[in-house]
């Protein structure tokens, strides 16, 4: 309860927006939003722009990803990736909020998440938490959803080099088997609608292999939920 008192009290306070720096208004202004943040045609599978009317793209085609939907909010470029990473490695974790707020106005996210039994972040592993001190998936999960967020389900079992320093194969090769679920709270998994929350998705790599492992215990429905994705 205080956390949502809190929370409220901080949305009610003047602002500046963290894109155009505009002064008094919401830490993302509703100009910005429609500037850099309008809705585009998207593959359903891997987030990727697609032309007007077209549900799959060709890759997604050729090889069906692990999930069941993939949603993101902005692509990976001017203004949003400068924000994401001060975000993401530089400890600005008060942006947790605005970029929720953000997610949450994408089309399809609300429905996805109010049909979620649960609402997974994608883990780091014990060596890049102790890093950084903190998951941004996880701070942007629980705003997203904080009654249905578990950040223990899911485990990274096996460190990894960042995913954009690595070409495709490198990139799929360096995520095999660096997943597991938790096999004391698998139970809850089965037969469940996830949704798999992460800041940004580049080749899908990631996602894909965690969705494995959660497929392969049981999960019913995936959808993957990102901040961002690259193009």
């Amino acid at each position: 309860m205080l956390r949502h008192l809190t929370n409220r009290v901080i949305h009610a306070l003047p602002s500046q927006c963290m894109v155009c720096h505009a002064w008094p208004a919401q830490p993302i202004c509703g100009h910005c939003v429609d500037r850099f943040a309008q809705p585009q045609p998207r593959c359903t599978t891997c987030a990727l722009p697609v032309p007007l009317g077209v549900v799959r793209c060709g890759s997604c085609i050729k090889v069906v990803p692990p999930i069941d939907a993939c949603l993101a909010a902005v692509p990976y470029a001017f203004p949003w990736s400068d924000l994401i990473v001060g975000y993401k490695f530089h400890n600005q974790v008060g942006r947790a909020g605005p970029f929720a707020l953000l997610l949450r106005s994408t089309p399809w996210v609300e429905p996805a998440l109010d049909d979620a039994t649960l609402v997974i972040p994608m883990p780091l592993s014990p060596e890049r938490l102790r890093t950084r001190g903190y998951n941004q998936a996880l701070l942007l999960a629980r705003q997203l959803s904080p009654e249905k967020t578990d950040g223990r389900m899911l485990l990274r079992i096996k460190d990894t080099p960042a995913q954009s320093s690595l070409n495709r194969e490198e990139r799929l090769s360096s995520v095999r088997d660096a997943f597991a679920v938790d096999p004391l709270l698998s139970s809850k998994i089965k037969n469940a609608r996830l949704v798999l929350v992460d800041d940004v998705m580049t080749s899908g790599a990631s996602l894909f292999a965690a969705a494995r492992v959660l497929r392969a215990a049981g999960a019913a429905h995936i959808t993957a939920i990102v901040l961002a994705r690259t193009e």
